[in-house]
C-alpha cells in the first residue's frame, strides 16, 4: 500500500495544512506550476516527491521534473502532466500519449478546479485533477487530493479543501 498526497497550481504558496496533510503518506505528487524550487524542497522534505513542470515555473523546476512524467506504483501505471484537459477534451497530443502507455491513472493540473472522472472510451481511465493549492488564480477554495494505492488499486480517495483562495492568506 501506497498513500499519496495530489496537489497542483501552488504557484509558490504552500499552505502549512498541506504539510499536515502530506504526514503519513509515502508520496507527494505535484502536477505542475510549482512557482518555485523552495515549494518542491518543503514538500520533499516530508515525503519522496514526484511531478512534472506547469507553465509557470522556471528553468530549476523545468531541469528537476520532467513535462510528462509516467511510471508505475503497485502495479498501476500512471500518466501526469500539467496541461492535460481531460476525457472528451485532452489537450493536443495527450489523447495519442494516454493510447500508447495505457495507464489506468491520468493526473494533470492547470485548470485550478477539482475533477475526477472517468473514460469509458480509454479503458475505464481515472482522471484526477486535484485543483489549485496556492492563491493564485481564479479559483475560489484551495484543494488537495489524498488516496491509497493497494495492489493497482485506489482506494480511500479523497478531496481536502483548505480554504477559500485568498491573496492575504498567510498560513
Amino acid at each position: 500500500m501506497v498513500k499519496i498526497l495530489l496537489l497542483s497550481d501552488t504557484h509558490d504558496f504552500l499552505d502549512s495544512r498541506i504539510l499536515h496533510h502530506a504526514q503519513g503518506c509515502n508520496e507527494i505528487w505535484h502536477c505542475g506550476d510549482f512557482g518555485s524550487e523552495s515549494i518542491a524542497d518543503q514538500l520533499e522534505s516530508v515525503a519522496s516527491l514526484r511531478g512534472v513542470y506547469g507553465n509557470v515555473d522556471g528553468q530549476q523546476i523545468r531541469q528537476r521534473f520532467p513535462l510528462i512524467n509516467q511510471f508505475e506504483i503497485e502495479g498501476l501505471k500512471v500518466l501526469m502532466i500539467h496541461i492535460g484537459g481531460y476525457p472528451g477534451r485532452y489537450a493536443a497530443g495527450v489523447k495519442k500519449k494516454l493510447m500508447e502507455f495505457k495507464p489506468q491513472l491520468f493526473i494533470s493540473g492547470h485548470s485550478h478546479f477539482v475533477k475526477i472522472v472517468r473514460d469509458r472510451e480509454l479503458n475505464n481511465l481515472l482522471h484526477i485533477n486535484p485543483g489549485a493549492a496556492g492563491t493564485e488564480g481564479f479559483h475560489t477554495v484551495r484543494t488537495v487530493v489524498t488516496f491509497e494505492i493497494i495492489k493497482s488499486k485506489i482506494e480511500d480517495l479523497q478531496v481536502i479543501e483548505l480554504g477559500l483562495r485568498s491573496s492575504k492568506l498567510k498560513t
